[in-house]
Parts: C-alpha cells; sequence; structure tokens
C-alpha cells in the first residue's frame, strides 16, 4: 500500500436536493437549480456545467441534511472553508467542499467530540479518523454501493427457510471522495466550532495513523461497545483484521455527565440509554414494525431467537418465525434497522415475552462496536491514559506510524 507523502485535499459531498441555496461571504443568499438539461447548473440566470467559488472567508450552505435515516434527523445551515463547488447529476445539485484534510479533521473531531474532551482523547480520535479516511481513499473500488445483501437456504429446526445476510459500508462515492453524514465520518464544517484544544490535538497527531505491517488500518468507531468490541467480519464483509479483534472494556460502563458530555452532542443526547437499554413492544406493534421494516409478511411474530452471536455479544444472525413466514436475517445492523423505526441501539440484546405477551429487548452497548469505543476512549482519557495507550488499548496489534510532516 502506498502511502501519501503529504496532505491530500479531499472532496466532501454536503448535500444532494432538487436546488442549492448558499451564501458567499458579504453577499446575499443565492439559489442553484438544474439547468433546462439536467446536466448543467443554472444560478443567477446563467447556465454552466459547474460552479466554482473559492471564496476567503467561510461560505454557508442553507438547509444542510444531517443524521439522515438516523432518529436525530434534521436541517440545519451550515457553514464552511475551503472551496465550494456545485454540480448536477441525475436532476439534482450535489454541493462539494474541497478541503485539506487536516482542516477536514478538525471539523470531524469537532462534531464527534464537544471541546471539553481530554487531549488524549481528542489526539486518539484524530489518529482514528485520519487512519479510516486514508484507508477509504485507498479501497476505492471495494465498496461500489455500500450494501451487500445474499439471500440464501438455511436450515433451522430441521426446516429449510430464507436467509438474508446483509452488510453496509460506506458506498464509495464517485463524484467526491466521501460525504458528510454519519454514513461516512460527521463533518459539519465551521457549524460546530473549533477549539483550540481541537486544532491542538489535529496539529500534534498531523500525519500520524494507524498501520498494520505496510497497510493504513481500517480504523473504526461507535458510540458505546457495552463493555467488550465486535470483531469486524460480524458487521461487515468476513474478513479478519488482526488489529480489529475484540477486546474487554471496563471502561464504558459510566454515568458521569462530565465525560458523556465530551462524547454525546445534543440531539445524541435525546438517546438516554446506550450502556444498558430496554424495548418494549406488543406483539401488534413488532408484527408491524418488522413488516415495515424488512418488507416482508411474516403475519403475527411470535419468536424472535438469536442464533449466532459475535464476541461482543451482538447478534450476527437473529431468526424471526411468523405466522405466515420464517427467516434468518443478519448481520447487525441490517437486524437493528429490521427493529427499529431508524436504528436500535445494537443487536446485543437478550429477547424475553413478559405475562401479556410482549416482546421484551434488553440490550447493550450503542453501534457495531467494532474498533474504538467513543465513550470508553473518554473515560480513558479521564483517568489520564495517553492518547497511544487509548489506541493500544481498542487496536492492539496495530503501531502509531507518521506517514506525512
Amino acid at each position: 500500500m502506498t502511502f501519501p507523502n503529504s496532505e491530500p485535499t479531499i472532496s466532501v459531498g454536503i448535500v444532494t436536493a432538487p436546488e442549492i441555496k448558499f451564501r458567499l461571504p458579504g453577499e446575499p443568499v443565492r439559489t442553484a437549480r438544474p439547468d433546462s438539461t439536467g446536466n448543467g447548473v443554472e444560478c443567477d440566470g446563467e447556465c454552466s456545467p459547474v460552479l466554482r467559488f473559492a471564496p476567503k472567508a467561510p461560505f454557508e450552505l442553507i438547509d444542510v441534511p444531517i443524521g439522515i435515516g438516523f432518529h436525530w434527523q434534521r436541517n440545519e445551515n451550515q457553514l464552511f472553508s475551503g472551496q465550494l463547488r456545485i454540480i448536477a447529476d441525475q436532476g439534482k445539485l450535489i454541493a462539494i467542499n474541497d478541503i485539506g484534510l487536516e482542516s477536514y479533521l478538525k471539523s470531524v473531531i469537532s462534531s464527534e467530540m464537544s471541546a471539553n474532551a481530554s487531549e488524549a482523547l481528542l489526539r486518539a480520535h484524530a489518529v482514528v479518523s485520519r487512519s479510516w479516511l486514508l484507508r477509504q481513499l485507498h479501497d476505492v473500488g471495494k465498496h461500489p454501493c455500500g450494501l451487500t445483501r445474499r439471500t440464501f437456504s438455511t436450515e433451522v429446526d430441521g426446516q429449510t427457510v430464507d436467509e438474508l445476510c446483509c452488510w453496509h459500508d460506506r458506498e464509495d462515492h464517485t463524484l467526491f471522495d466521501v460525504c458528510a453524514d454519519d454514513h461516512c465520518q460527521r463533518y459539519q464544517g465551521l457549524t460546530r466550532q473549533t477549539s483550540p484544544a481541537v486544532e491542538a490535538a489535529v496539529d500534534a497527531t498531523r500525519g500520524m495513523v494507524l498501520t498494520y505491517g505496510d497497510e493504513i488500518c481500517d480504523a473504526r468507531f461507535s458510540k458505546c461497545c457495552g463493555g467488550r468490541s465486535e470483531t469486524f467480519g460480524n458487521c461487515w464483509e468476513d474478513a479478519s483484521h488482526p488489529y480489529l479483534e475484540a477486546v474487554d472494556d471496563p471502561f464504558c460502563d459510566t454515568t458521569d455527565t462530565e465525560i458523556l458530555d465530551q462524547v454525546l452532542n445534543g440531539y445524541d443526547r435525546e438517546a438516554p440509554d446506550f450502556y444498558r437499554w430496554e424495548v418494549t413492544y406488543t406483539p401488534a406493534e413488532l408484527s408491524g414494525l418488522i413488516a415495515r421494516r424488512s418488507g416482508v409478511d411474516f403475519g403475527d411474530i411470535e419468536e424472535l431467537r438469536p442464533l449466532t452471536r459475535g464476541q461482543s455479544g451482538r447478534i450476527v444472525r437473529l431468526l424471526v418465525r411468523g405466522s405466515r413466514r420464517t427467516m434468518v436475517v443478519g448481520k447487525e445492523l441490517e437486524i437493528r434497522r429490521w427493529l427499529s423505526e431508524s436504528h436500535l441501539r445494537s443487536s446485543n440484546f437478550e429477547v424475553t415475552r413478559d405475562a401479556d405477551g410482549r416482546f421484551i429487548l434488553r440490550g447493550r452497548g450503542w453501534g457495531h462496536g467494532v474498533g474504538l469505543c467513543q465513550i470508553g476512549a473518554a473515560v480513558m482519557g479521564a483517568k489520564g491514559y495517553s492518547a497511544r495507550e487509548i489506541l493500544h488499548h481498542y487496536f492492539p496489534k496495530s503501531t502509531l506510524t507518521k506517514i506525512y510532516e
């Protein structure tokens, strides 16, 4: 694998919409729309294949959606540094921010972490986010659509039933490098004010990544592993990364609000339970939910049964038995999508039924649990662990390597 020897400029897809409203420094809001061909951009009565702006001060994009598909989805106006491009694609417009990788990271860390996070946590997260991004840019072409679905027959309790094995990963964007939402890394430009602490953490780790052998690590992170991290292959493709092995995490069980405030932004706090949580559905609620989310008519849901669990306890294969149909579904994110209107906290849960027949899901953790546990890392930082020690704990077989100045 060839490492970059200088800071790359990356292109970030901020928003795709039928029209894009933006404001350049000192100017009123302007509106761009597709031209009559659908292949160009019309703005202020003029048409061109692409709009390009290189303002010396921050520019603003209006009504940018964030948290798409998650419970906190909303629109907000956002400020950005760097350059702005607006292009047409299939009758819609895309606003793209071209910016240096290190400046991009300062926004990512500010969007993921609060300004009062410990220096160790900020430095560790900067390394993880930089590693993930550079690995994804290297792996372009590996995940053309971001979604893999396989359906086949399997045997359960002496019966042959259909099994859906599905995993969601970052899709390869063809018109820009990464998107600005949680599907890649949460990037909100200058909207989440970059603190001096974040600036210092990114600058102190400039060019530093996690490596394994001659490769940059595909470093992952989630909010809370729930006490033990998960392996890569139980969440995405069947691949084994030695630096992403499951590790015990005695740190993420905390209710300390000062520590949680380091990791959870305002809309993240709308989900109050994460280390241990509980969800209850009546049979009718669960049957309707699964029918809507899966697109499969199971009839009345009669049983949810974990068949295979990963090393963290996350369910990798779940039996769904209904009065009309029985199926097995996996992997972890598809299970979470079937069992919630947005995303269930995690697939690490036990299923029981109460005297009234309600399904009770008692779970642990928030997210896929692979790699860095953000809450666990925040606790480690508060306890005095260094960034290097945090990275070694969650990526034990990796090496911290500086690849450019």
